[in-house]
């Protein structure tokens, strides 16, 4: 698989507005992405570390953001109303094209990864 933009050419219209969208806002929560690949999947880079990859899958698009701890933290931090539709598991986060994650979301998913990045001790707690 080539990288984010070759990823997004190849999808349906709604699936690639809603993928996009997650993309457009983790670039605009942090700077100086670079496009390149991480366990095979298309994912924006962060200094040199996988930051977030965003596929669809058969049921389900899958955000990864390279991270078991990130999921977690964000539905800890997620409203009451908002955490109950937050679907995830260790390292993956699932939402449908016609009910996507809220930008809050998805910035609060890019920060936490940054933060992990940036203190690599954080994976570990």
């Amino acid at each position: 698989m080539g990288t984010v933009d070759d990823y997004l050419e190849s999808l349906a219209p709604s699936d690639r507005d809603a993928i996009s969208h997650v993309f457009d806002i983790a670039r605009a929560t942090a700077p100086d992405l670079e496009q390149g690949t991480s366990y095979g999947m298309p994912a924006l880079m962060y200094r040199g570390k996988a930051l977030i990859a965003v596929m669809r899958t058969r049921k389900h698009i899958g955000v990864y953001p390279f991270s078991g701890r990130v999921p977690d933290v964000v539905a800890d931090a997620l409203p009451e109303d908002e955490r109950a539709a937050f679907e995830h598991d260790k390292g993956t986060i699932r939402f449908q094209s016609d009910r996507p994650l809220t930008d809050d979301t998805i910035r609060a998913i890019v920060s936490a990864r940054i933060a992990e990045i940036e203190d690599p001790s954080l994976r570990k707690s």
